[in-house]
């Protein structure tokens, strides 16, 4: 084994936290020889197990003076500059920037508007190390070097552990929780000190990127959100109705008159039933349907009908819309006399309103 008069570890990767040398085992030195620190880096020196001292940055000759320990494990019957073994730890003191972390598993928050949810999250953090011969000696321990990707998994757990608990303390909506990112995000940051701590790294910053519930639950959100520009439930079931029409019109079918036309008159027959119930539930809140008689509820084909004034189409007398153009057929209330005008009116017959 030759005798190291010189040591130093420059070439430290982008994710080296921890390089002893020699990296496979112990390795022999003598008094004087030179040990090299950069700035970035602080130097543990290890002898049978035992941590002996930390080196700053510099250029440091190894010495009794520097580190007393060794006077007394090393003998003095070579003058004191007979080889001995052992190891030095050069750990990285730079920032490790844009580590990851995110939930493997969904995770059940209780929402205020839609009840028990599965939530997913990431985000990043950075880290750097606060206590060199904590990190040496609780975590790396004997191993040769140890980097980002070694511990990366162990403090996504951690984290996600703390992350749950601050979670479960936000009482509200997952609508709101993209305005509170910042408050979760440093409200994980402090619980989570101590556990970074306890390894000997500090906790420099913490970001929550995204919290989104699964793509079943966002299709009901987007859902919502296109109710609630619609506005009117029953105005939204007649327009689904006049569009249901439209292209049943305009799509006959394809094939022969043979079993292709019974098919469609089949489907015709359901369909015309599926929209009858539609058509009868949109209309149930009108007062001319509720107070006609039962026998003419129906009225008799081709004997009230109206023209389109866009389209110029023949559709049924009462259709609040198109069924070729979708045209809103419904009469406008002026905002300021509450004058009943005739649909497309832009300006008011009585006052000279201008309608929306």
């Amino acid at each position: 084994m030759a005798i190291l008069d010189l040591i130093e570890f420059p070439n430290e990767q982008s994710g080296d936290i921890v390089h002893r040398e020699p990296q496979d085992s112990s390795g022999e030195f003598r008094l004087g020889s030179q040990l090299v620190v950069r700035e970035s880096q602080r130097a543990i020196f290890f002898r049978d197990g035992k941590a002996l001292d930390m080196f700053g940055p510099g250029r440091h000759t190894l010495s009794t003076n520097n580190i007393p320990l060794l006077t007394g494990l090393i003998g003095i019957p070579f003058g004191g500059n007979s080889p001995f073994k052992a190891e030095v730890y050069f750990v990285s003191m730079r920032e490790f920037t844009d580590m990851k972390w995110g939930s493997t598993q969904p995770i059940v928050f209780r929402d205020t508007e839609l009840g028990m949810v599965r939530l997913r999250a990431f985000g990043t953090y950075s880290m750097r190390v606060k206590d060199p011969q904590v990190l040496v000696n609780q975590v790396v321990g004997a191993r040769g070097s140890y980097t980002t990707a070694s511990i990366e998994d162990f403090l996504r757990s951690i984290i996600l552990q703390e992350f749950t608990d601050i979670l479960a303390d936000v009482q509200t909506s997952i609508l709101d929780l993209a305005s509170m990112a910042k408050e979760v995000s440093d409200a994980t940051r402090a619980s989570l000190s101590d556990d970074f701590a306890r390894y000997g790294f500090e906790l420099t910053s913490f970001q929550v990127q995204a919290i989104t519930p699964p793509e079943e639950v966002q299709k009901r959100i987007d859902e919502r959100s296109g109710m609630g520009a619609l506005g009117d439930m029953r105005t939204y079931t007649q327009f689904q109705t006049a569009q249901a029409i439209r292209d049943a019109a305009n799509n006959p079918g394809a094939g022969g008159e043979g079993v292709s036309t019974g098919m469609g008159l089949g489907a015709g027959v359901g369909m015309g039933a599926a929209m009858a119930g539609a058509m009868r539930d949109a209309f149930r809140d009108d007062p001319q349907q509720q107070n006609a008689p039962t026998g003419q509820q129906q009225p008799q084909a081709g004997a009230q009908t109206t023209t389109c004034p866009n389209c110029k189409a023949t559709i049924p007398a009462g259709s609040k819309f198109c069924p070729e153009c979708g045209t809103n057929l419904q009469a406008i209330t002026c905002p300021k006399c509450q004058t009943q005008n005739a649909p497309g009116s832009k300006f008011c017959t009585n006052c000279g309103e201008k309608l929306a």
